[in-house]
């Protein structure tokens, strides 16, 4: 095999400028819960997804002819948008062969953030046909964890660490990157069991006081896997 590639991983979008060297391979991960839904809307069908900044943005979108809106803010959805930021609005949905304009609090900045690389998404939903792709293509990868308004959070580093497990054991990649280990560790310290280990989490309990404990269990351990992988076309995600 030629020689080993490099991983990283990046705690907040707001972090990404360090990382950023404009030919790695970036994956975005936003756990509970922008990914998940990505990776759910794509599962039901959708043709495309356009992430947007700004909750006007999304809304120019709305009525247009072939398209659905969605959007978040602080967790909730808001008012005058077809759907929000969970994956149980889009199962068993009306939602096949449309492009959905989607806005988040913390996930469709950092896809915003990384666009001048080749940016995926993840999410525990695709995670294995992630790694397998990563190690097919043999980059460099970053995984840049979205975090919570810039901020450090829990989940999407646990992720990191899943999926960077993945690629170590695949002897195809190498780190020397504290973040990375940082995010191992957390994962060895969950013990296979997410949803207790994060119970005390901020975002955890945002979304359990918000009622929404059903999502963040099927966040971290979904019920349903997907070979689908999300990659950024020009201003769109679309299927790889």
């Amino acid at each position: 095999m030629s020689e080993q590639k490099n991983i990283s991983v990046c705690f907040t979008s707001d972090q990404f400028e360090k990382y950023a060297d404009g030919k790695s391979t970036v994956v975005v991960v936003d756990v509970l819960r922008a990914t998940s839904v990505i990776s759910t809307a794509f599962m039901e069908g959708v043709k495309a997804i356009i992430p947007v900044q700004t909750l006007e943005e999304a809304l120019s979108y709305k009525g247009k002819e072939g398209f659905i809106v969605a959007a978040e803010r602080n967790a909730k959805p808001i008012d005058g948008f077809d759907y929000g930021n969970s994956p149980f609005h889009y199962i068993n949905a009306d939602v096949a062969g449309k492009t959905l304009v989607l806005t988040t609090t913390n996930g469709t900045k950092a896809i915003y953030n990384a666009k001048e690389h080749k940016v995926i998404t993840a999410s525990y939903i695709n995670i294995d046909a992630v790694a397998n792709h990563l190690i097919d293509e043999h980059n460099d990868v970053i995984i840049l964890c979205s975090g919570w308004k810039g901020v450090f959070n829990l989940e999407d580093p646990i992720f990191a660490g899943s999926l960077a497990n993945l690629l170590l054991t695949s002897g195809n990649y190498e780190s020397s990157c504290d973040s990375l280990f940082a995010s191992r560790q957390l994962l060895k310290s969950a013990e296979g069991n997410l949803f207790n280990y994060l119970s005390d989490s901020s975002h955890r309990r945002r979304l359990k006081s918000l009622n929404m404990e059903e999502d963040t269990q099927f966040c971290l351990a979904p019920p349903v896997k997907s070979d689908i992988i999300p990659i950024l076309k020009g201003d769109k995600l679309v299927v790889l």
